[in-house]
């Protein structure tokens, strides 16, 4: 990577960002990781296919950010219309929908940071620009981070996000984070 970073965060807009979301989700998935690697690096844990990620994206787009016509970072905008969509994340919804208070919200289904440009503020743009373009239809923004996932919940509490609750699902501990 050059010396000069050239960052800019935007919505997802065409089928190529979406593609691009697919391609950086793939190199970091857990069947294409060391277990050193998803200590030092975290994981994710969905892998989408093109067509929910665009039906998705058509109703609350998802955040992109890009260095030239690369998407080097992506924040995935998940309307709770969806939950039914994800097996894995039944249990996710099942909590929120436990909590009193919570009305307005959006879930950021997903986030991820291409290895060149991790600790480079990346991942806070991406949740900057997704409150800019939620904030006028929902109050909060909730995510959950798998409990081995050190790097993702010590990088969500640092951007702001409170754990709500810490739960058990699947034989793993979860915590279900607000922003």
């Amino acid at each position: 990577m050059s010396s000069t970073m050239s960052v800019n965060y935007g919505v997802a807009f065409s089928d190529k960002d979406l593609q691009d979301i697919l391609e950086l989700q793939e190199q970091n998935l857990p069947a294409n990781l060391s277990e050193e690697a998803m200590r030092r690096d975290g994981f994710l844990t969905v892998k989408h296919n093109f067509e929910l990620l665009k039906k998705m994206n058509d109703v609350c787009p998802h955040i992109v950010a890009s260095n030239g016509d690369r998407v080097i970072g992506y924040a995935l905008c998940m309307h709770p219309d969806f939950k039914s969509e994800i097996p894995v994340l039944f249990s996710m919804f099942k909590e929120i929908e436990a909590q009193s208070g919570i009305d307005s919200f959006m879930v950021m289904g997903q986030i991820c940071v291409d290895k060149e440009y991790r600790g480079k503020g990346v991942f806070r743009g991406l949740y900057l620009k997704m409150k800019e373009e939620t904030s006028s239809y929902c109050d909060l923004i909730i995510t959950e981070v798998d409990g081995r996932n050190t790097r993702s919940l010590k990088a969500h509490l640092a951007v702001g996000f409170r754990v709500i609750k810490k739960y058990q699902s699947d034989g793993r501990d979860w915590y279900l984070i607000v922003l």
